[in-house]
C-alpha cells in the first residue's frame, strides 16, 4: 500500500507527528502561484445562510510582515501560544483594526506548510459561520507565511479536558453539551451549506477553540478538502489526520467521505463525556484507545455510567447521558453507512443542550421512579411461553442505543 497508517499521539504540542503521510509522497508544490490555479478551477460558493446561522462576510486583509512583528513585540516568548506541525501561534495586538488577535507562524521548515497555508486561506475566506474561526488577514511577504485569526481567550477545548492545572474549573454537563452542539453546527455547515461540500479532515479537540461563555468555533483547515460531488461517493486522498480520531475505512483506503468526519466528531463527543484522551499512552492496555475502551461499554446501559468523566461526580442528568452517549456510539461505528448525517446529530445535539441540568433545583431523571409495569397475569405469562418468549415491541439494549433522542 502506499500509505502508513495513523501512528503516533494527540499531543497538540508535537503535532508533526501525527500528521500522517504517504510513503510514496510527492515533492510538496514549491509556492503559492501554482497551487492556487488548481483551486481556482474548482467553482465554489456556500448557500444562503439562514438568519440564526449567518455571519457577517469580512474578506482577509493581506498584512505586511513588519506589522505582525509589531503586533507580537518582535514574536517574543511572552507572547506565545502554542506551537503545531504547521508552526507557532502568537497573541498580538493590531493597532490598524484596534484587535487583539492569534496570529499563527508558518515553520518553513515543514514541507506541508505552503499548501496548508493557501487551502487555510481560500477555505476561510470562503467560509463564513459563527462556529468557524474567523480569518482576519494573511501575510506572504518573501518566505515568511503568516495567518492572523480573531483571538479566542478560552483557549482550546483540550485545554479544558486533559492536565486541568490546579484552581481551574472542570467543564460542567450543559457546558459540555453546549460545546458539542456548537461544534456540530459548524460541522454541519461545512457539509451541508458550503457546495461543493467541505470535508474537515482534522477534527479534534485541540482544533476546536472557545471563545467568550465557551462559543466553540472550529479552525486550523489546513488539510481540508472539497467533498464528492455528483455521482462520487468519496474523495480519493493520501491519508492525513491525527492518530485516535482518523475513520477505520478512510486509513485503510485512503477513500475520503463526509462520513470520515462523523466519525472524528464521534471521537470528540466521547472525549467530551468522559473526560479521556482519544489515545492515552499512560492507561492500562486495554483503555489507551478511547473508542475500543468504549465500544464493548454501548451494549450495556447498566455501564453508561463508567464512561462519564469522573470529575463531573455524577452531577449529569441520567438520559442525557443516555442520549449523548447514543449519538457518539454511532458516529464511531465501524462501517461508514451505519454512522448518522451530522444534520442529524445536530438536532440530537440541539436537544441535549437545551436541557439545563440544575443538580441544586433539579432532580435527575434516575431519582424520579419510572411509571409501575402493570402486573403480569398468567395469561400473559402462558402467551409469553407459547411464543417462545422472543418478541418485544421495545427492541434490544443496542437497538435503543441507536436512536438519536
Amino acid at each position: 500500500m502506499g500509505w502508513i497508517p495513523c501512528s503516533g499521539n494527540s499531543n497538540k504540542k508535537d503535532k508533526s507527528k501525527n500528521k500522517m503521510k504517504m510513503m510514496n509522497q510527492k515533492p510538496p508544490v514549491d509556492g503559492i502561484n501554482s497551487t492556487s490555479e488548481k483551486f481556482e478551477t474548482v467553482p465554489f460558493r456556500v448557500k444562503e445562510a439562514s438568519k440564526n446561522e449567518g455571519s457577517d462576510h469580512i474578506a482577509a486583509q493581506t498584512l505586511a510582515f513588519r506589522e505582525l512583528a509589531t503586533a507580537t513585540k518582535n514574536f517574543r516568548a511572552e507572547c506565545l501560544l502554542g506551537e503545531g506541525g504547521f508552526g507557532r501561534v502568537y497573541k498580538g495586538y493590531l493597532e490598524s483594526i484596534n484587535q487583539v488577535v492569534a496570529i499563527k507562524q508558518l515553520n518553513r521548515s515543514g514541507l506541508q506548510g505552503n499548501r496548508e497555508f493557501l487551502v487555510e486561506v481560500l477555505m476561510l475566506s470562503l467560509l463564513h459561520h459563527p462556529h468557524l474561526v474567523n480569518l482576519i488577514g494573511y501575510c506572504a511577504d518573501g518566505d515568511q507565511r503568516l495567518l492572523v485569526y480573531e483571538y479566542m481567550p478560552l483557549g482550546s477545548l483540550e485545554d479544558h479536558l486533559d492536565d486541568i492545572s490546579p484552581g481551574k474549573k472542570r467543564l460542567d454537563w450543559n457546558t459540555r453539551m453546549k460545546i458539542a452542539a456548537g461544534a456540530a453546527r459548524g460541522l454541519e455547515y461545512l457539509h451541508d451549506k458550503a457546495n461543493p461540500p467541505v470535508i474537515y479532515r482534522d477534527l479534534k479537540c485541540s482544533n476546536i477553540l472557545l471563545g467568550e461563555g465557551y462559543h466553540p468555533k472550529l479552525s486550523d483547515f489546513g488539510l481540508a478538502k472539497l467533498g464528492p460531488v455528483g455521482d462520487n461517493t468519496h474523495v480519493s486522498t493520501r491519508v492525513m489526520g491525527t492518530y485516535g480520531y482518523c475513520a477505520p475505512e478512510y486509513a485503510m483506503t485512503g477513500q475520503l467521505t463526509l462520513k470520515s468526519d462523523v466519525y472524528s466528531f464521534g471521537v470528540v463527543l466521547l472525549e467530551i463525556i468522559s473526560g479521556r484522551k482519544a489515545i492515552d499512552n499512560t492507561k492500562a492496555t486495554g483503555e489507551q484507545n478511547l473508542v475500543a475502551w468504549a465500544r464493548p461499554l454501548f451494549k450495556d446501559r447498566r455501564t453508561f455510567s463508567h464512561i462519564a468523566d469522573p470529575e463531573l461526580q455524577g452531577q449529569y442528568p441520567s438520559r442525557g447521558l443516555y442520549q449523548a452517549l447514543a449519538v457518539a456510539a454511532m458516529c464511531v461505528h465501524e462501517q461508514p453507512n451505519m454512522r448518522p448525517v451530522i444534520a442529524d446529530v445536530v438536532t440530537a445535539l440541539n436537544y441535549l443542550a437545551s436541557q439545563k441540568y440544575d443538580p441544586d433545583t433539579q432532580l435527575d431523571e434516575s431519582s424520579h421512579p419510572a411509571p409501575p409495569t402493570p402486573p403480569r397475569t398468567k395469561r400473559d405469562r402462558d402467551r409469553k411461553l407459547s411464543s417462545g418468549g422472543g418478541g418485544g415491541g421495545g427492541g434490544s439494549e443496542r437497538d435503543q442505543t441507536r436512536r438519536l433522542s
